[in-house]
């Protein structure tokens, strides 16, 4: 074959492209994940990665081909350093003087949800899919969750601070 021409039978120049039945959302994975002394950005990287579909081999990057994650024990995720005290979040009313900063340890002790959430989103792209890529999230304060009936499954995160002993 000469001048570029492609025969139809040739299965390796051809591009595949998932089909509206290769992401539908009710035979998606759900994984669980316990937060409890789990740092918090290696806990929401591996999140974002998951919730994305980017472990998958059909990762597709305009398509949402991931799972659904279920965050419990939100309240307990940890942090390195000194950031319980230093790292703010910060949000604004939108009227003049309108900005409430909070310390990391604060809105640990007033919503925990939102801490897991908020470093997240910041993982997942901006835009539409991003929006409804966030929706595959699920966090709560508590070791109870309302999604036993999806039978998720343990999420599997490597800490890299515990070491195993040859």
């Amino acid at each position: 074959m000469s001048g570029g021409l492609i025969c139809p039978n040739d299965i390796w120049n051809k591009t595949w492209y998932p089909k509206a039945a290769d992401h539908v959302n009710t035979e998606k994975t759900w994984y669980v994940v316990d937060a409890t002394d789990k740092i918090l950005g290696r806990l929401a990287s591996t999140i974002a990665i998951h919730i994305r579909g980017k472990n998958l081999a059909t990762y597709t990057p305009s398509v949402d081909m991931g799972a659904f994650v279920i965050v419990v024990n939100a309240e307990k995720v940890a942090v390195s350093g000194k950031k319980r005290t230093q790292k703010l979040y910060r949000r604004h009313s939108g009227k003049p003087g309108g900005m409430k900063v909070e310390t990391f340890d604060q809105l640990q002790q007033r919503i925990p949800e939102r801490i897991i959430e908020h470093a997240v989103r910041g993982m997942l792209p901006k835009g539409r899919l991003g929006r409804a890529l966030f929706n595959h999230l699920k966090v709560y304060k508590c070791p109870n969750h309302p999604h036993e009936a999806q039978k998720p499954i343990e999420l599997p995160i490597r800490d890299k601070r515990v070491q195993v002993q040859k």
